[in-house]
């Protein structure tokens, strides 16, 4: 079976430091899997929050993730603080992709490269919604299918 590869870009617009806390180890003595994506979104909150944007409030929408990968690259262990660097690329018509690059702060050792798909969606009509304009405006630069 084929390994799922996920290149990074060359450049991340943001980064955030987070300490691995005692309830993201798992029984493994490790940083679980199922911690991984729950941290990924709290980077993401970050990112947009230095952006001025709530997650639940982006230019009149919310955001809903679509997929998930993550492929892992080392362990990382309670106490240890990952460095996060975020940015969004792959735009369409209804949403993006969040990239994620995770490295331990001290050993600059790389713990996971990570990717969510995220849709802007409406929560009281309960439909997918076009991207925003100031949002495409702010992160797209440029790289637009719609």
């Amino acid at each position: 079976m084929a390994r799922v590869q996920l290149e990074m870009p060359a450049e991340f617009l943001f980064a955030t430091e987070i300490p691995v806390r005692i309830t993201d180890i798992n029984y493994a003595g490790h940083l679980g899997n199922d911690a991984v994506l729950s941290l990924l979104q709290e980077a993401r909150v970050q990112f947009l929050a230095s952006y001025g944007l709530p997650e639940m409030d982006i230019f009149g929408v919310s955001m809903i993730i679509t997929d998930s990968v993550i492929v892992y690259k080392s362990e990382a262990f309670h106490g240890e603080i990952l460095r996060f660097e975020v940015t969004v690329n792959d735009f369409n018509r209804y949403g993006c992709d969040f990239v994620y690059h995770i490295t331990e702060k001290n050993s600059r050792r790389e713990v996971a490269r990570a990717k969510t798909g995220m849709v802007f969606f409406d929560y009281q009509a309960r439909r997918v919604q076009s991207v925003p304009s100031p949002f495409l405006e702010l992160f797209s630069q440029g790289s637009v299918t719609v």
